[in-house]
């Protein structure tokens, strides 16, 4: 089954905010555990190291990434089970992003939010982002890892036109 790209663009004061969202049948706790505690991190983005609390930094692998690079990841906000914000920098650039979790009627909703300076490079970032979020997703529930060839280059020209949109 093809993946479809769910990914949305907004304008903000300081540029863009490239938001995707996934749905868990699960407790917020459970969905929180799964994207701050190490060994539950390693099965979709990756391990990371350190003392964590806000303005520290800890060291992540991006396990999923060619040559599965150790990177700074600082801490900026972290209100459980609710929000999380992150920042780091590595060849690519600086990424500013921010989880937000939400419940209602046993479910709990993620918002993985990129914040961006500027739309460029939002073909290659948004299938990224929607691959991750599907490992989470496989993760959290025992399922088959998705293959990153099903969102790119196939998501590619969806989250250009929407860098287009935005002018």
């Amino acid at each position: 089954m093809t993946p479809v790209p769910t990914g949305r663009l907004a304008p903000t004061a300081d540029g863009h905010d490239l938001t995707l969202t996934r749905t868990f049948r699960a407790p917020i706790d459970d969905v929180w555990a799964s994207v701050t505690e190490p060994e539950r991190t390693a099965r979709w983005f990756g391990p990371w190291e350190g003392d964590a609390a806000p303005g520290r930094t800890v060291k992540a692998r991006l396990s999923f990434e060619e040559g599965a690079p150790w990177c700074d990841l600082r801490i900026e906000a972290c209100e459980p089970p609710r929000r999380l914000v992150v920042s780091l920098s590595d060849e690519a650039g600086d990424w500013h992003l921010e989880l937000r979790l939400s419940a209602s009627g046993g479910t709990t909703e993620l918002q993985l939010i990129h914040h961006l300076k500027d739309a460029q490079g939002i073909g290659e970032i948004g299938p990224g982002w929607e691959y991750y979020l599907d490992l989470l997703r496989a993760a959290h529930e025992g399922t088959d890892k998705p293959d990153f060839d099903d969102y790119y280059p196939a998501q590619r020209d969806y989250f250009a036109a929407l860098a287009a949109l935005a002018g």
